[in-house]
């Protein structure tokens, strides 16, 4: 039955991506294929011969979508290789089928990707996603294994270095997880050093710092219902640099500067509880799921980018959490699902009266927010109540069950 959802899901917003209104697909095909098709052709690679927004291995599977796209265009080659990703995750998942919290977070996952619609599958995080579930699931039994996958991910989209950060945390071979993120990221260098990318590298964070506040993001809420009420000097516009909608009021500059302050001590605060939940003895089974959790919504809360597929962010610490403790971790899953079905409602359905500064769909943008800053508050709250004394051997039991 599980593989039977699977299937269905993954077809039924594989279809819902060219039936939907205000293109849920519009990355795929604006900006993914001419990207894979220059590098193909030669005759540009975004992250070596220029600046990117994403990390270098991002081109990885945009390029391998090229592959597919023979069959029906290269939307279908997308949607193609989306499924293939996760089906391998999802064999991880589930495994026998002999575990009911794993089970579970199947079900989970799932239904979060229905309800979040096609958003989750036509962007790179739909990459990720699987790739982070992964690398979490096999932090303890394979921690080198766990964290080159996790650092694989974080190569090709930043969020997962959040779980990066979790599991040198909360996992007791902390050298393993080390290294498997320096190994990933020296060869990745190295690659990108000698393909002439020096002037690059970096790009895609120094290209961050200068962004304004994206109309999705949290902390634009304000600025939105300005613009929704008709005060004078606070409106939405369009960035052609970066493609993405942006707020604009009085005082934006001032906010722009100090989010990314901001975001970095935050970071830090919930960096800090965790590390004190593992100085005080927790293990991983208690200590992991609310700190990655928290870590995740943290880069979420605190961004000034809020697109709408950030939200699968918090597929990979919520299934895990289910895997371990399906009891206390059904209430925040539950909430998981709330925030993807008000995500969709917004992007893309809704999407054209947000632009439009209509109040309903503004109202719908507010509540996915608020449910997101409850999910962190119960997350920090969660981390802040970590019991002590859970070893590294019962973790492996569950992890591994």
């Amino acid at each position: 039955m599980l593989w039977v959802a699977f299937a269905v899901v993954h077809l039924v917003i594989a279809v819902l991506g060219f039936t939907l209104a205000n293109q849920p697909m519009g990355d795929v095909t604006n900006v993914y294929e001419p990207w894979s098709t220059w590098a193909v052709e030669g005759s540009a690679i975004v992250g070596i011969t220029e600046s990117w927004v994403y990390p270098q291995l991002a081109l990885i599977p945009l390029v391998l979508a090229q592959g597919f796209e023979w069959i029906a265009g290269y939307e279908v080659a997308w949607a193609i290789l989306i499924t293939l990703c996760d089906a391998l995750a999802f064999a991880v998942l589930v495994g026998r089928g002999r575990s009911a919290g794993r089970s579970l977070g199947a079900w989970f996952w799932l239904g979060f990707m229905l309800l979040l619609g096609p958003v989750g599958m036509y962007r790179l995080d739909g990459i990720t996603v699987p790739l982070a579930l992964v690398g979490c699931l096999w932090l303890v039994g394979r921690p080198w294994l766990g964290s080159i996958l996790l650092a694989i991910a974080t190569w090709i989209k930043v969020w997962p270095a959040a779980l990066l950060a979790a599991a040198v945390i909360a996992v007791r071979r902390r050298l393993a997880v080390v290294g498997g993120a320096v190994l990933v990221s020296a060869a990745t260098l190295a690659i990108v050093l000698s393909a002439g990318g020096a002037r690059h590298v970096f790009g895609f964070i120094t290209d961050q710092t200068d962004r304004g506040l994206q109309l999705e993001a949290p902390v634009s809420t304000y600025y939105l219902w300005r613009a929704v009420l008709g005060i004078p000097g606070s409106f939405i516009y369009y960035d052609q640099g970066l493609l993405t909608f942006q707020v604009a009021g009085p005082g934006v500059d001032s906010v722009i500067a100090v989010m990314t302050p901001l975001l970095i001590v935050a970071v830090l605060g919930v960096a800090a509880l965790g590390a004190h939940g593992a100085w005080r003895g927790a293990g991983f089974v208690t200590l992991f799921p609310p700190l990655a959790l928290a870590l995740v919504l943290v880069f979420i809360v605190f961004n000034k980018v809020g697109s709408p597929q950030y939200m699968t962010w918090i597929i990979p610490p919520l299934v895990i959490g289910l895997v371990i403790d399906r009891r206390r971790w059904r209430a925040p899953a539950w909430l998981g699902l709330a925030i993807a079905l008000v995500t969709l409602a917004v992007y893309p359905i809704a999407y054209w009266g947000l632009l439009n500064v209509l109040p309903f769909p503004a109202a719908l943008l507010t509540l996915r927010n608020a449910l997101v800053v409850v999910l962190l508050v119960w997350a920090v709250a969660r981390l802040a109540r970590v019991p002590r004394r859970v070893g590294a051997s019962s973790s492996i039991a569950v992890v591994r069950s």
